[in-house]
């Protein structure tokens, strides 16, 4: 069975694709998923003020290892790939990009 026209097209990403887009994605769902971690480590920065590179090391270290720990994991990079996927095609069918939701902090 033939692909379908453009599946070739399609199929291939483009450097700012690759190593943009798809990043900025995963950075923003790692936050989402981080969520506690970047509460914590914001509400340490509010509360200490300039003391913050000494007394917020723990929160810190805690939320760069969550955040790390879905920048390197294959599968959250095909998901992150997917979705982008998925919006590229949304975008090429309508012409309508879709809106970037910014994640917000309730601290």
């Amino acid at each position: 069975m033939e692909p379908p026209p453009g599946a070739a097209e399609n199929s291939k990403l483009r450097h700012v694709e690759k190593d943009v887009l798809i990043p900025q994605i995963m950075r923003d769902r790692a936050k989402e998923r981080c969520s506690d971690q970047v509460q914590a480590f914001t509400k340490c920065c509010q509360e200490t003020g300039f003391l913050m590179v000494v007394k917020c090391r723990r929160e810190n270290t805690a939320l760069k290892d969550c955040l790390v720990g879905y920048y390197d994991d294959p599968l959250f990079y095909e998901e992150c790939k997917t979705e982008y996927l998925k919006q590229r095609e949304e975008y090429r069918r309508t012409g309508i990009k879709k809106k970037k939701q910014k994640v917000t902090s309730n601290v």
